[in-house]
């Protein structure tokens, strides 16, 4: 089941590749058939992604070493990418706008990417690993990253298409608001996410924060996006210098996810 959940991951991957360029043509050409046919094709990858990792849970079980699998980078990657897809095809139902796709899922086909260049074999999880809390916080914490890259996206998007040009339209508003909401669905998930880690932590460790490289460029990321809001609330900042911040913070983001793991060194480089 390992070897079978490993092979559809790789259709995955391409699948959504394929998927990112039938949006880019429906951006760029303005033909809706592609649009229809790169919403299709990011559900059916969905659901295969979706079945790959409860293929994959299943098969730790079956190993004898049964955990939810969250537990190294490539799996983490998956998972990233599994949120990516989701928040995107959310809002891709509310607002029916398909030409998002260009931009959200092009990072779901990275994360996948990355991960095929990492060993894919389940292994036994880290004794301070073995907790309920690790399934709580992984979960958080990766659906507020996610909320974050859909953020960065819908960012660039408003940057790149002359909406910054109109920001009275009505599509520059809807971007702006979406960026907004992104974001504040990324700050709560990712306060959730610091809170079940630090009780883990506890329970791991003995101490609620130790000011790990990790723990630390969490709370730098949580202090960047509360500034964003805080600058959105108080200041009314929207438009391009929202677009501008939600690359900023989502910089810190992927500093945080992948900077810390390669280049520092604590209690988190079991994820390597």
């Amino acid at each position: 089941m390992e070897a079978l959940s490993n092979q559809i991951l790789v259709a995955v991957t391409f699948a959504y590749l394929a998927a990112s360029v039938l949006y880019l043509c429906h951006w760029v050409i303005k033909v809706n058939v592609f649009g229809t046919l790169a919403s299709l094709l990011s559900w059916v990858t969905f659901a295969a992604q979706t079945t790959a990792i409860i293929m994959r849970w299943v098969a730790s079980h079956e190993m004898g070493i049964g955990h939810a699998p969250f537990s190294n980078l490539f799996e983490s990657l998956v998972f990233f990418s599994w949120t990516l897809a989701l928040i995107y095809l959310i809002i891709e139902l509310i607002t029916k706008l398909r030409i998002i796709g260009a931009f959200a899922v092009p990072l779901a086909f990275l994360a996948m990417l990355y991960a095929l260049t990492l060993d894919p074999s389940i292994k036994p999880l880290m004794p301070a690993l073995k907790s309920n809390w690790l399934i709580a916080h992984v979960i958080t914490c990766f659906l507020g990253y996610s909320g974050f890259g859909i953020s960065a996206a819908l960012g660039i998007m408003y940057l790149v298409t002359g909406q910054a040009r109109e920001p009275g339209s009505k599509r520059a508003l809807l971007l702006d608001d979406l960026i907004y909401q992104t974001v504040v669905v990324g700050f709560i998930l990712l306060t959730a996410g610091i809170v079940t880690g630090s009780i883990w932590a506890n329970s791991a460790w003995g101490t609620y924060w130790s000011w790990d490289p990790k723990e630390t460029w969490s709370l730098i990321t949580w202090l960047v996006y509360a500034a964003m809001l805080h600058s959105r609330f108080m200041r009314g900042w929207q438009g391009r210098r929202l677009a501008y911040f939600s690359l900023v913070g989502f910089a810190c983001v992927l500093f945080t996810y992948f900077g810390v793991n390669l280049l520092l060194s604590g209690l988190h480089s079991y994820a390597t």
